[in-house]
């Protein structure tokens, strides 16, 4: 098998999100710097929501202004929005890095979030799925006048914590409202890690197929995503199962940190994403090269597990 996998490293979104103690912005941009410089092709940098739900990201712009003068060519810097402030505030960044660091564009890439559960959707966002959609809707074309890309999140694509199993139907449905709505990238995600192989395989499949042939978008990057959980062990297969049947484009997260605040259950913690050295390991094994510096990713992912402790 041949190629190059793309990586998203999620670590100081998604891989901080959920903690309960709150790390400063100095320290989470000296994360992003030590993230990139493994050669990763994208920095999950932050969230544009509100403090008030996630107070962990509350510094977003603070994170966004550090990091702007030492920005390495070539990556991708993105940030969560969940509704049109949120947007407004990442332009606000962009606007500020220009005049302060003269970086022309310092996000690139902004992402919108639904689920494939209209449980999970409601606890998550505190709205249906069609609320969600019609939230963010306006934000795409938004986006795309400035140049930036937009990635749509699907949550519980496998199982949700409250609704249960979730169909590959489902998750097509919801993809395919993504598209319409004009979406360059549909990022699917286990966020319970209830995935095996062979269910991975079947949602990949419904998707793909609701993609039509469209393997990679205007921007030049694939225009799927795979968002793993290692609950239980299984992330390693999947990633290789997704590998055979076609994708490119994977989320991981240094020292495996994170997992969604609201997939939590009174006795149990959200589990934590796939970390980054599994993903390129199991890269590896699937016979798929990948831009990352192992050795430096050992040293990123040491330093970010050292930031939970």
């Amino acid at each position: 098998m041949s190629g190059r996998i793309r990586i998203t490293e999620v670590s100081p979104r998604d891989g901080l999100q959920a903690e309960s103690v709150i790390v400063d912005a100095p320290t989470k941009a000296e994360l992003v710097r030590k993230v990139e410089a493994t050669g990763v092709d994208e920095v999950e940098v932050s969230s544009f929501v509100s403090p008030k739900w996630i107070p962990q990201l509350g510094d977003a712009a603070e994170v966004f202004d550090l990091i702007a003068p030492t920005k390495r060519d070539g990556v991708c810097y993105s940030a969560l929005v969940p509704n049109m402030k949120g947007f407004e505030a990442a332009l606000a960044v962009n606007r500020d890095a220009r005049e302060k660091h003269g970086v022309e564009r310092l996000i690139d890439k902004v992402s919108v979030f639904t689920a494939a559960s209209e449980g999970f959707s409601l606890k998550n966002t505190n709205a249906t799925i069609e609320e969600t959609l019609e939230r963010f809707a306006p934000i795409i074309p938004e986006a795309h006048a400035q140049g930036l890309m937009v990635r749509g999140y699907i949550s519980c694509v496998i199982k949700c914590p409250f609704d249960g199993e979730i169909s590959a139907a489902q998750v097509g449905d919801v993809a395919s409202r993504l598209l319409e709505l004009g979406v360059d990238e549909i990022d699917l995600g286990d966020t319970i890690g209830a995935g095996t192989p062979d269910t991975i395989e079947q949602v990949l499949l419904e998707v793909i197929d609701r993609l039509d042939g469209r393997a990679h978008n205007d921007f030049g990057d694939p225009t799927l995503t795979l968002h793993l959980h290692d609950t239980f062990g299984n992330a390693a297969a999947c990633i290789d199962r997704a590998i055979e049947v076609g994708v490119r484009s994977f989320d991981s997260s240094a020292g495996g940190l994170g997992g969604c605040p609201y997939a939590s259950t009174a006795t149990t913690r959200a589990p934590g994403n796939v970390s980054s050295l599994t993903l390129i390991d199991a890269a590896t094994e699937a016979g798929v090269q990948t831009a990352v510096d192992r050795g430096m990713m050992v040293e990123a992912s040491a330093f970010a597990s050292g930031l939970i402790k």
